[in-house]
């Protein structure tokens, strides 16, 4: 059985680059289904509001809630629907942290479109999970199905026990 182990853990790392790369790794993010329609919560240090660009920017220890998710970010940009009836994206940048339940994702970048629950980290991605964690240059949220893809260049530790 070691030996098993042992030739699957060999396998994985001497998988070409480009095919782990090209793959990228489906894993679960969050414990819970994202409640896409609740309410989004914001608090910042300050805002500033464009009524020409139908955007507002907020800056300073920014965090954002919808359910049980929280974003927290340097900057965070709010664009509005066409009618400006609705926040329809939310881009965030500069120290970016996405928390759901156990699970805690960093980037440089985010930007989270509301209508569909997708999050989009981007640069340095890192992803904990319990003891696990996992890096990658981009990971793709889906706040409706609970998952996220982790793609570029993915780099993880697989811990096997004995």
């Amino acid at each position: 059985m070691k030996f098993v182990k042992a030739l699957l853990i060999t396998a994985i790392f001497a998988a070409p680059a480009s095919l782990v790369q090209a793959q990228g790794a489906n894993i679960a993010f969050g414990n819970i289904k994202q409640d896409t329609s609740a309410p989004v919560e914001v608090s910042a240090d300050n805002l500033d509001v464009n009524q020409n660009t139908g955007s507002a920017t907020l800056t300073g220890n920014v965090l954002v809630g919808q359910g049980a998710m929280r974003l927290s970010a340097s900057v965070v940009q709010i664009v509005y629907s066409a009618d400006r009836s609705q926040i329809s994206k939310l881009k965030a940048s500069g120290k970016v942290t996405l928390v759901s339940g156990q699970d805690a994702a960093e980037a440089a970048q985010a930007e989270y479109d509301v209508n569909s629950g997708v999050i989009v980290l981007s640069g340095n991605v890192l992803l904990v999970q319990g003891v696990s964690a996992i890096t990658a240059d981009k990971m793709r949220v889906d706040t409706n199905s609970g998952t996220a893809r982790m793609e570029g260049r993915v780099k993880t530790v697989l811990n096997v026990k004995n």
